[in-house]
C-alpha cells in the first residue's frame, strides 16, 4: 500500500513538472531596465494594474498612470499595454509607460543611468533641433535624434508628446540631451528580429515599394526589413525598366524567393518577386483565349520572322511574317510594326501546353478576296496602276490587297503594246478583267483595247468638233469679206 501511495505520489511529481515546464515554456526572461514590453493585462487592484510580462514574474503598473484625462481608467482585463521595464528582481518587475509629470533630479538621474525612457513634449523648433519638455524641465533633443527618416518639415513634431532616452544629463539637469531616434531604432530591430524568425521560403506578403534602381526595386516588408524585387521578377511582361511597372509608394504583393548573408555582418539579402506572388498567367489563359477570337495587343519585340504580340501580361503570340498583311508583300515586321505599337490581331492557333499562340494582323483587318467576284466581274474595265513588270506579264494592282496579272501574250497582240511596254511601276492602266478564281486568288487581266479606243474617239470627235466650229467661223468670216470686195 505504502508503495501505491509512493508510486502514486512520484507520478504526482513528475505531472506538476511536466506542468511547470510546460507553463515555462516560452517564457522570456532576459528582460532588462529600459526594455519596451507588449503584455495583457491579468488583473486591476485598487491602486495598481498587473500585467503579463511573458515571464514567471508579473509586471506591475502603477494605475495612476493610465489614467485618462477625465481620471478614469478605460482599459479592462485582456487589454494589450506597451510599457518600459523601470525595475526589475527575482520577485517583481515594475513597469511604466515612461518617466513623466513631476519628477526629481535624482529620478532623471536614474533614467539616465538605467536608460529607462522618460516622457517629453516638443515645445518648439530651435536652432539645429527641438525643445523638449521633460518633467518640467527643459531638454534638447537634435534634429537628427528626433526620428528614423531625415526631418524635412520639423513643425510637424511640435505640440506631439513622446517616449526619450536621456543621452546627456549634466549641470545637475541644466544640460540635458534626449534622443527619440535611439527608442526607434531599438523597436525596429525588435520587430526586425521578430519578422526575420517568421520568415519562410514561397511565403506571401504585402510590402510598399521604397526605392527605385535601375536593376530593381527595393520594397519595405516590416519596419528594417527590406527585399530586391529584381527587374525580371517586377512583372510577367518584358521591362525596359521597373519605373515601367511600379513607383515609390505603391502597395505590392510579394513572394520570398530566399534570403542570404548580407555583404556586412548580421545583414540579410532577401530576394523577392512580384510576378511569383501573382501566379503563372498561363494557367487562366484558356479562359481567356479562345481561337478565332480578335484581340488587342502590344508588340514587344520584333525577329526576322515576326512579331511578338503580348495580349496579356505574360502571355505572348507571334505573329509571323506571312500574317501581317493582305495588302502588301512584307520583307520585314519592321514594315508594319515597331515595338510598343497597339494592334489587333486574331488567335489562329493556341497551345496553352506549349504555352504557344499564332496571331495574325491580316485576318483581323479582314480578306480582301473574300467578296472578290463581287467586285471584279469578269468583261468589267478597271482602272488600275503597274505594280510590277516581269518577264512572263505585268502584275497590275486594282485595290489593296488585289493583284491581277496581264499576261505577256495579250500584251503583245495589242495595238498599244508599244506604249504598255513603256509604263513604269505606278503608272496608271487601263485593263479588263477577262477571269477570276477566288480559291486561288487569281486574277486574269485583258489590254482594254476597246476601251481606250473608245476613250479616243470621244476625245478626237470633241477635238474634231472643236476644229469644225472654228472652220466654219473662218469660212464665214472669208465669205463676207469676198462680198465687202
Amino acid at each position: 500500500m505504502n508503495d501505491d501511495f509512493e508510486n502514486e505520489s512520484t507520478g504526482g511529481e513528475e505531472s506538476f513538472a511536466e506542468l511547470f515546464e510546460s507553463y515555462s515554456a516560452g517564457m522570456n526572461d532576459n528582460i532588462r531596465v529600459g526594455d519596451r514590453i507588449q503584455g495583457r493585462i491579468i488583473s486591476i487592484g485598487s491602486s495598481s494594474v498587473f500585467v503579463d510580462t511573458g515571464t514567471k514574474v508579473d509586471g506591475v503598473v502603477e494605475k495612476s498612470e493610465l489614467l485618462d484625462e477625465d481620471g478614469r481608467l478605460a482599459l479592462v482585463e485582456g487589454d494589450e499595454l506597451d510599457l518600459y521595464v523601470v525595475a526589475a528582481d527575482e520577485s517583481e518587475i515594475r513597469l511604466s509607460k515612461a518617466i513623466s509629470g513631476i519628477a526629481g533630479l535624482n529620478m532623471l538621474r536614474d533614467a539616465w543611468e538605467q536608460r529607462i525612457p522618460v516622457e517629453g513634449k516638443v515645445a518648439a523648433v530651435i536652432k539645429g533641433g527641438f525643445q523638449v519638455e521633460v518633467t518640467k524641465k527643459r531638454a534638447f533633443c537634435p534634429i537628427s535624434q528626433m526620428d528614423l527618416t531625415y526631418v524635412e518639415d520639423p513643425e510637424v513634431y511640435v505640440g506631439q508628446t513622446f517616449p526619450f532616452i536621456i543621452k546627456q544629463f549634466e549641470e545637475r539637469g541644466r544640460n540635458i540631451v534626449v534622443s527619440r531616434r535611439e527608442l526607434l531604432q531599438k523597436e525596429m530591430e525588435a520587430g526586425r528580429k521578430a519578422f526575420m524568425e517568421q520568415l519562410n521560403e514561397d511565403s506571401v506578403f504585402e510590402g510598399t515599394v521604397v526605392r527605385i534602381l535601375p536593376f530593381g526595386a527595393f520594397v519595405s516588408l516590416a519596419p528594417g526589413v527590406d527585399g530586391l524585387v529584381h527587374i525580371s521578377e517586377l512583372s510577367w511582361s518584358r521591362l525596359d525598366t521597373p519605373e515601367q511597372a511600379v513607383k515609390v509608394g505603391d502597395r505590392l504583393q510579394v513572394k520570398l524567393l530566399g534570403i542570404k548573408d548580407g555583404d556586412k555582418p548580421g545583414t540579410k539579402k532577401i530576394s523577392l518577386s512580384v510576378k511569383q506572388a501573382m501566379g503563372d498567367p498561363w494557367a487562366d489563359a484558356p479562359n481567356r483565349i479562345s481561337v478565332g477570337d480578335k484581340m488587342m495587343g502590344k508588340v514587344t519585340r520584333c525577329a526576322n520572322f515576326g512579331a511578338f504580340i503580348e495580349l496579356f501580361p505574360g502571355i505572348e503570340g507571334l505573329v509571323h511574317i506571312s500574317e501581317m498583311s493582305y495588302t502588301r508583300r512584307v520583307m520585314r515586321p519592321e514594315e508594319v510594326v515597331a515595338p510598343g505599337d497597339e494592334i489587333m490581331v486574331m488567335v489562329k492557333e493556341f497551345d496553352p501546353d506549349r504555352k504557344r499562340i499564332s496571331l495574325s494582323i491580316k485576318d483581323a483587318e479582314g480578306d480582301p478576296w473574300t467578296d472578290i467576284e463581287e467586285k471584279f466581274k469578269p468583261g468589267g474595265t478597271v482602272r488600275g496602276r503597274v505594280e510590277k513588270k516581269e518577264r512572263f506579264g505585268i502584275f497590275v494592282s486594282l485595290a489593296p490587297g488585289i493583284t491581277g496579272l496581264l499576261p505577256r501574250s495579250k500584251i503583245a497582240a495589242s495595238e498599244k503594246a508599244s506604249r504598255i511596254e513603256t509604263l513604269k511601276p505606278g503608272a496608271a492602266i487601263t485593263v479588263t478583267i477577262d477571269g477570276v478564281n477566288a480559291g486561288e486568288r487569281k486574277i486574269s487581266l485583258g489590254t482594254g483595247d476597246m476601251a481606250d479606243d473608245q476613250e479616243w474617239q470621244e476625245y478626237a470627235g470633241a477635238n474634231a468638233n472643236s476644229m469644225g466650229s472654228l472652220g466654219d467661223q473662218l469660212q464665214k468670216a472669208l465669205s463676207r469679206q469676198k462680198k465687202g470686195g
